[in-house]
């Protein structure tokens, strides 16, 4: 951890409302760029993602929790929610993931919000925005990924559709949701005024496909699954080597001349079939072949090394003990080392981008416990004493 960096939001408080995941992650990525981050969790078992992650402890609250502080706070009740006014009126960002119109419904519609606290920035998040004809519906990451339009174009082509191992919807939400933040920080240092950011889950994905919509609206192409390839790009692929796989990328026409001079085939280069770009995309299937029966005779660590005295990109398939191992990510501190309350030291993935002035980094660890900052925030930032505290809990508001 690194207690000394502040990082650029260092003088930034955000109030987190939201739940799982894009809420959340939202709050991840300007924590770890140094925000101080207040996670408003219902009082008893807390953020359902204290109990999200694979095997039998589970590890990732302790990631996406990383640089906040924790208050518990009953949002459903009238005193929980004259409770997070007064936090909120404190907050330069309010982060919400809730279905459109529960903030209203709990009194804390962001109009009023904007009126007590005109500077405020409250970065919505939802799976189809906050108006349109399908706004009251309920969305998850994955709803999004589909009517976005990824979920139809993952997987192969004679199987239904495949998901992605993470929940990229709920993430891209989260991320595109942090650039709005980012960008009215920015329009309120020259103006003092506050807005609302309206981030809808589907829309985040429609975000990242490219040239789908315009490829069919002019072409009338419908994308389909293509599995380990994007059609009409060549070669890029994963191919089988003698004790294991190897992804390639060496469409350019620079780069392949010098993946055929590795593979001592140099007239691949000017053959008819793969000497350009678009031929390479119309022969594609036939240049995986060659290139797959020439890694198949190889190791991995033969494809590899002449792959770098070639400087062609390639690479190994990483899981975590690759990433782990390896020489860069130790170098660039890719993955750290932070002491968690619960689990001792624990392995994660550091904060990124760099910066250079005012890096970002993991300064503080999960909270432990829903409302471990309670007296600390409370006291701190609305002046409750202990007697008003024990009074709020004795009556379930915190």
């Amino acid at each position: 951890m690194t207690p000394s960096n502040r990082g650029a939001l260092a003088d930034i408080r955000v109030v987190e409302l939201g739940q799982l995941i894009a809420g959340p992650f939202c709050g991840q990525l300007l924590g770890d760029m140094g925000a101080d981050v207040i996670k408003v969790e219902p009082p008893g078992a807390g953020d359902p993602m204290r109990l999200w992650g694979q095997g039998e402890e589970k590890v990732q609250w302790e990631v996406i929790a990383r640089n906040k502080r924790s208050v518990t706070c009953n949002l459903r009740i009238p005193e929980g929610q004259q409770l997070a006014r007064q936090l909120i009126a404190k907050a330069d960002v309010l982060i919400e993931n809730f279905k459109p119109g529960t903030l209203e419904k709990w009194g804390l519609a962001p109009e009023d919000l904007l009126r007590e606290n005109p500077g405020l920035i409250i970065a919505r998040m939802s799976g189809y925005g906050q108006n349109g004809p399908y706004a009251a519906r309920a969305g998850f990451g994955g709803i999004g990924e589909a009517m976005g339009g990824w979920r139809y174009i993952v997987g192969e082509p004679d199987r239904p559709p495949a998901r992605m191992g993470v929940s990229i919807g709920d993430t891209l939400c989260a991320t595109y949701g942090c650039m709005g933040v980012l960008a009215a920080l920015h329009h309120r240092e020259r103006t003092g005024e506050g807005q609302i950011i309206d981030t809808a889950l589907y829309e985040a994905v429609l975000q990242v496909m490219e040239g789908l919509v315009p490829e069919y609206d002019h072409n009338g192409v419908i994308r389909e699954r293509s599995g380990s390839i994007l059609p009409g790009i060549a070669p890029s692929n994963v191919y089988k080597c003698k004790d294991g796989m190897f992804m390639i990328g060496g469409n350019k026409d620079e780069i392949f001349a010098r993946l055929a001079k590795a593979m001592g085939q140099e007239e691949l280069a000017s053959d008819p079939r793969f000497a350009t770009h678009i031929a390479r995309g119309k022969h594609q299937r036939e240049l995986d072949e060659i290139i797959n029966h020439w890694t198949a005779q190889r190791t991995v660590a033969e494809v590899k090394q002449l792959m770098i005295d070639h400087s062609i990109p390639a690479g190994r398939l990483y899981c975590a003990p690759e990433m782990i191992e390896d020489p860069h990510f130790q170098a660039r501190k890719a993955i750290i080392e932070v002491e968690t309350k619960r689990f001792g030291k624990l392995k994660m993935q550091n904060a990124f981008p760099k910066l250079s002035k005012t890096p970002s980094g993991v300064r503080r660890p999960a909270p432990a416990i829903p409302g471990e900052h309670n007296a600390e925030i409370y006291g701190a930032l609305l002046g409750l004493d202990a007697t008003a505290l024990e009074k709020l809990n004795e009556a379930g508001v915190i």
